[in-house]
């Protein structure tokens, strides 16, 4: 069916219309029957002096909108009912996330440690270890008050007295080599059984 700009415009405010009717107004599907009959009606020759709005349809133009209506509005009448009164269920088919980033240095937050290990692990490979001050310090106050008093005494001489720069420094080096030495050996134990047990879980997957 052949249609000018004016039929069609007013073809689609016909549709806007009964959309309104019954998104609005709840209207029943006998209402809108009706209603679309009573706007039809005032199309055709014979009633062209009643309504100058509707009477840009001819008869045959007339019927073809309402054949159309039937099979398409009508006809799923209670699905637009359904579209427009019933409530549905929200689905939420995404969730947002909020990820606090430490600041920089030089704010109130320490820098995190590298590769963010744990601080088992950090205190037992990376964590450098103590110096010979530190030790000695860490006596000096377990020791006590009680011992405080003939260090007193002692403090007027130099401990260091009759030993050479030389003797000092072989001295530190042994502590030092004691000290590198078996943190490597027991770095050594904890890799190699990983590495035992690493070796373990290829062999059972390559069993599987």
């Amino acid at each position: 069916m052949d249609f000018s700009i004016i039929q069609y415009s007013q073809f689609m405010t016909l549709l806007d219309m009964l959309l309104h009717n019954l998104k609005t107004l709840h209207m029943s599907l006998e209402d809108s029957l009706k209603w679309l009959g009573e706007v039809m009606a005032e199309i055709g020759p014979s009633h062209l002096p009643k309504n100058e709005k509707w009477n840009i349809f001819d008869i045959k133009q007339a019927n073809a909108i309402i054949d159309y209506l039937k099979i398409s509005l009508f006809q799923h009448y209670k699905l637009y009912e359904f579209l427009f009164f019933s409530t549905r269920e929200e689905i939420v088919i995404g969730t947002e996330q909020m990820i606090e980033v430490i600041k920089p240095s030089g704010g109130l937050y320490p820098n995190p440690l590298e590769e963010g290990i744990s601080f088992d692990i950090y205190s037992t490979f990376i964590k450098p270890p103590p110096t010979l001050d530190t030790e000695m310090k860490g006596l000096d106050q377990e020791e006590g008050p009680k011992e405080s008093q003939p260090e007193a005494s002692t403090s007027d001489t130099d401990p260091l007295a009759g030993f050479t720069i030389e003797d000092i420094k072989s001295v530190l080096g042994q502590v030092t080599d004691d000290v590198l030495i078996g943190i490597q050996t027991e770095i050594n134990e904890k890799l190699q059984i990983q590495e035992e047990a690493f070796n373990a879980r290829i062999e059972k997957l390559k069993k599987a």
